[in-house]
C-alpha cells in the first residue's frame, strides 16, 4: 500500500480516488482533507477524466474527523476556536467542491461511514454500498452534535429521518440507507467493486459535455423557486442543444446508428 493519503489512479476515462489511512478508518485528517482537496483540484480541469469513484483503504469508508487532532486544536492557547474553525471551513470547502466538479462522483461505500464520513456520503452525487455498511452521526453520543455533517445529510435525506440519526447517533444499515435516499444502489459486499465500476463505465460511456452540462444545471436549478428553475433550464437546454456533438448524437439516433462524436 502506497504512503499517500489518497491514492489515484485513473482507469481510462474514470478516476478512483482512495482514502488510504487504513489504520485511523481514514479520518479527515488535515492531511487527507488537504490531500482530497488537491485531487479534486487537479481534477477539476481535467479535459479527459468524466467519472470519479471515492472509496477506502481497510476495513471501513471514512470515520469522520480525527478526534485526537481536533482535541489537540482544542488545546490551542487561544482556547482553540481559531484552529477548530478553521479545520471545519477547510474540510466544507473540499466538500462543497464535489457538486462543483465536472465529474459524478460516487462513493463506493464498505464498514463504516460516521460523522463527517457519512457527511462525504450525502456530499458525493451518487453513492453504492456493501449491505453490511453501516451509517451513522454518532458525534452526540460523545456530546459533539453532527452539525456540519447535518448540511448535507438534510439536503439528500427526509428531515425527520435526518434529525433522528442525528439525535440519537445510532447507526442506519445500508438498506435504511437506501430507503431514506442517502445511497442508490445496495450490494453483496464482494460486488461491491464490481457495481461501483459498471455504474462509473456507463456514466463515462455517455457524452461528457452533456453530462458536464446536466451536472452543473442540476445543482444550480434545484436552489431556484419554480418558475426560476425552468428559466435556467430552459437555457440550459439550448445550451446543450447547440453543442455539435449532441445534434450529432440525436441524427445518430434518428439513423439508427452510433453516433461519431467528437469528444474522446
Amino acid at each position: 500500500m502506497s504512503d499517500d493519503l489518497v491514492i489515484r489512479e485513473d482507469r481510462g476515462a474514470v478516476t478512483h480516488l482512495t482514502l488510504n489511512l487504513p489504520g485511523k478508518l481514514n479520518a479527515l485528517s488535515d492531511g487527507m482533507i488537504a490531500a482530497v482537496t488537491a485531487q479534486f483540484a487537479d481534477l477539476m480541469a481535467s479535459q479527459t477524466q468524466r467519472v470519479i469513484v471515492l472509496k477506502g483503504a481497510g476495513k471501513a469508508f471514512c470515520a469522520g474527523h480525527d478526534l485526537k487532532e481536533m482535541q489537540a486544536k482544542r488545546a490551542a492557547q487561544d482556547g482553540g476556536a481559531a484552529a477548530l474553525r478553521d479545520l471545519f471551513d477547510r474540510c466544507a470547502r473540499m466538500m462543497q467542491m464535489i457538486p462543483r466538479l465536472p465529474q459524478p462522483v460516487i462513493a463506493e461505500v464498505h464498514g463504516i461511514a460516521t460523522a463527517a464520513g457519512c457527511q462525504l456520503v450525502a456530499s458525493c452525487d451518487m453513492a453504492v454500498a456493501a449491505e453490511d455498511c453501516r451509517f451513522g452521526v454518532n458525534g452526540v453520543n460523545i456530546g459533539l452534535f453532527c452539525s456540519t455533517p447535518m448540511v448535507a445529510l438534510s439536503r439528500n435525506a427526509p428531515r425527520k429521518q435526518v434529525f433522528e440519526m442525528l439525535v440519537t447517533g445510532e447507526f442506519i444499515p445500508a438498506a435504511r440507507a437506501r430507503e431514506i435516499g442517502l445511497v442508490n444502489r445496495v450490494v453483496a459486499a464482494d460486488a461491491l467493486s464490481a457495481e461501483t465500476g459498471a455504474l462509473a463505465e456507463t456514466i463515462a460511456g455517455k457524452l461528457g459535455s452533456a453530462v458536464r452540462i446536466g451536472k452543473r444545471a442540476f445543482y444550480d436549478q434545484v436552489q431556484l423557486p419554480l418558475d426560476k428553475a425552468y428559466e435556467m433550464t430552459g437555457a440550459v437546454m439550448v445550451e446543450n442543444m447547440l453543442d455539435r456533438d449532441t445534434n450529432e448524437g440525436i441524427a445518430a439516433f434518428l439513423e439508427k446508428r452510433a453516433p461519431d462524436w467528437s469528444q474522446d
